[in-house]
């Protein structure tokens, strides 16, 4: 609950800012009760970003200094982000957005941290201006066995 209520806290603040406010927002879906989790969970935070069109293309590569800066947020266990990778045309592929950023965590703490983190915050205020839409997708992962 505090997560939720900080997360709606900030957004309220930084939609004033611009769409920054939308990524808080994003973040802030419903939370399962049961946060307890397992050895063999792990937590992955998926985001997708749809750059301005009209963004030079040293722009849309200078946008990944935005994912450079949240590797110093603790908790995180790996960072990989990127763009659309070339693949065949098919109904199920959507390669319509500009990057992409997969964190991963191992616990709700370590992401809590992460999503309320003061470098997280001033990264998205600092580049927002580029984004026109953002998804983010949280799921509770199993590892697999070996």
């Amino acid at each position: 609950m505090k997560r939720r209520q900080f997360i709606k806290q900030a957004g309220a603040s930084m939609a004033v800012a611009g769409s920054a406010g939308a990524l808080v927002q994003a973040c802030a879906a419903p939370q399962p009760n049961d946060t307890t989790m397992d050895s063999q969970e792990q937590i992955a935070h998926y985001v997708l970003f749809w750059l301005n069109d009209g963004l030079s293309e040293t722009e849309i590569s200078d946008f990944a200094n935005f994912f450079e800066e949240l590797k110093a947020i603790p908790g995180i266990k790996s960072l990989h982000y990127g763009r659309p990778a070339p693949t065949n045309p098919r109904d199920v592929v959507d390669n319509t957005f500009t990057y992409n950023l997969l964190v991963y965590f191992d616990s709700m703490d370590e992401i809590n941290v992460y999503e309320t983190h003061p470098v997280h915050l001033a990264a998205i205020e600092k580049y927002s201006k580029y984004w026109n839409r953002v998804v983010v997708h949280d799921s509770v992962l199993k590892k697999a066995n070996s």
